[in-house]
């Protein structure tokens, strides 16, 4: 008798069809066409309007000279034309390369030659950024221009065509490109490089696909959600949020600028119900002036994640009724792999208990297969919550590679596995804790100091606005803490008071030796520099 497995039939088009996240689009407009997808001020678009909006996008682009496999960049901020351009790009068979607007004419130049850019849609209020990358650039990519009502200032004339008038010259009933192939690129990422060139990361559709989906399991999202972009679309895509916003047919709520007004109206007045945040932006939330501050009215869920929020930024939160979610990952991961699951059971304990539980990263999230804690020879760390070692992931959500990098790829993805590069524990119920990068590890006199624990006792300081530890030389112990913070405005805590305060929790050697006051230098996607606090601190004499 033949096994099953000899007669196993090949795949068809009835029983195989390429994931993409491009049909989440086409299925709300279906189903829940009249739908909020958009708001933007006293816009509202449906999920039927901004349908038809991407096909002709996709069809403007065709008509343009796009084909498949070529770049399209946009310069934007959270509005509704960079939410389109999610779909819109990748229907054309493009790749969608969101570009950080925090960045100067020459890292822009850089990608748009890297990435070989065939358009740039920008908006109009980076003109003059665009026409200084212009001049720098190897080759003119088509220029459209977005002309927002929520821009204040003159649109310019800048550009070969305007966003809106475009779309209007295409037809939205031509068809658009559902993927031969899921493993197609659907976007290109650039790191924020802090050092060299930044990398190109790509996407394929099928990540992007699985990604948006385990961002509903991981964050607990109802259909209809109602969601409010403070995280950049630019960034990771938007942790693929886009299309996770598509899938459960949710309503967006952009806004072009992060300001703590705007978030606490769009809580109290649109029924917001998620939105995600770097720390420094929670942070910003919790030092409003009270004036501004308002309780949420609804259940609201912040997803933060680059760097682990500290217990005092958490319990801050969570008096003003917004709970706070721990999610953790890189760009090369599609934006957060892992999530600290919640137990109900936690939910009894004290306060400061379930905010030190909320500040690990703790376990894969669903779509991701594999995600282990291991030595320099790849094998695993105890489970004891103290021993270090490298998180490594293996999941259809991490990137294809680094565009026209290989070396770069090839030590990226060393022993089959994804070095992501940071230093965690894994504690006896299996949840990871990150303790540092590798690189930012400080070794005192032989004993590691994770620079994430001095920070997060640094920031519980009622004076304490932001703070970063990175090693500063010495010539006894070899390396110690040098403390760089920067206080909230009014307050003057001085140097010996920020150090009574470690010592009162830290052991010795983990206590900062210096501490600097002033404002931190960070990247364009709010990161702290630490290479040049390192610089800094190799610079200050011995005290």
């Amino acid at each position: 008798m033949d096994s099953a497995r000899q007669w196993e039939p090949p795949p068809n088009a009835a029983n195989h069809v390429a994931l993409t996240p491009l049909g989440f689009l086409q299925r709300a407009a279906q189903v829940h066409p009249a739908h909020p997808a958009l708001r933007h001020g006293a816009r509202v678009q449906t999920w039927a309007e901004t349908y038809a909006r991407c096909c002709r996008l996709a069809a403007a682009l065709r008509g343009s000279g796009v084909q498949t496999g070529d770049t399209v960049a946009v310069l934007a901020p959270n509005t509704p034309a960079m939410y389109e351009a999610h779909f819109g790009v990748p229907m054309a068979g493009a790749v969608l390369n969101t570009l950080n607007t925090r960045l100067d004419a020459a890292a822009l130049g850089f990608m748009l030659d890297h990435g070989q850019a065939r358009v740039l849609i920008f908006d109009s209020e980076y003109a003059d950024l665009v026409a200084e990358v212009l001049a720098g650039v190897q080759r003119r990519p088509y220029l459209v221009r977005i002309e927002d009502a929520g821009f204040a200032g003159p649109h310019g004339a800048l550009g070969d065509a305007s966003y809106d008038a475009w779309l209007g010259t295409a037809d939205p009933a031509t068809p658009w490109v559902w993927p031969e192939d899921e493993w197609q690129s659907i976007c290109l990422n650039y790191t924020s490089g802090t050092t060299g060139d930044p990398k190109g990361v790509l996407y394929h559709h099928r990540g992007a696909y699985l990604n948006a989906m385990g961002n509903v399991l991981a964050s607990g999202m109802p259909a209809h959600a109602v969601y409010l972009w403070t995280l950049p679309m630019f960034h990771c895509n938007g942790w693929s949020f886009p299309w996770t916003l598509a899938a459960i047919a949710g309503t967006s709520v952009c806004l072009r600028k992060v300001e703590p007004k705007a978030v606490f109206d769009a809580i109290a007045g649109q029924g917001v119900q998620f939105f995600c945040a770097a720390p420094v932006v929670l942070n910003m939330l919790i030092n409003a002036p009270r004036e501004l501050q308002r309780r949420a009215p609804q259940a609201v869920l912040a997803i933060t994640g680059g760097a682990a929020p500290p217990a005092a930024v958490i319990q801050s939160m969570e008096t003003l009724g917004i709970g706070v979610a721990h999610q953790y990952g890189l760009t090369e991961t599609y934006g957060p792999a892992m999530s600290c699951d919640w137990h109900r059971d936690w939910d009894a304990l004290p306060l400061a208990e379930r905010a030190a539980l909320k500040a690990r990263v703790g376990v894969r999230k669903a779509n991701v297969e594999r995600v282990r804690v291991v030595d320099d020879k790849l094998r695993d760390v105890p489970w004891d919550g103290a021993t270090l070692g490298e998180i490594v992931v293996q999941a259809n959500t991490v990137m294809k590679g680094y565009l026209r990098n290989p070396d770069a790829t090839a030590r990226a993805f060393a022993g089959g596995w994804f070095h992501t590069g940071d230093l965690g524990v894994v504690d006896p119920d299996g949840y990871v804790a990150i303790k540092d990068r590798a690189k930012d590890i400080v070794i005192s006199g032989g004993e590691n100091v994770s620079t994430v624990e001095v920070e997060n006792v640094l920031y519980a300081h009622p004076d304490v606005l932001e703070a970063a530890v990175v090693a500063r030389p010495d010539a006894t112990w070899g390396e110690t803490p040098c403390a760089f913070v920067t206080l909230k405005d009014g307050r003057n805590a001085d140097a010996n008071a920020i150090l009574d305060f470690c010592r009162a929790r830290l052991a010795g050697f983990k206590v900062p030796r210096t501490v600097v006051f002033g404002e931190l230098p960070k990247t364009a996607t709010g990161k702290i520099q630490k290479y040049l606090l390192r610089e800094q601190a190799r610079g200050l004499s011995r005290p």
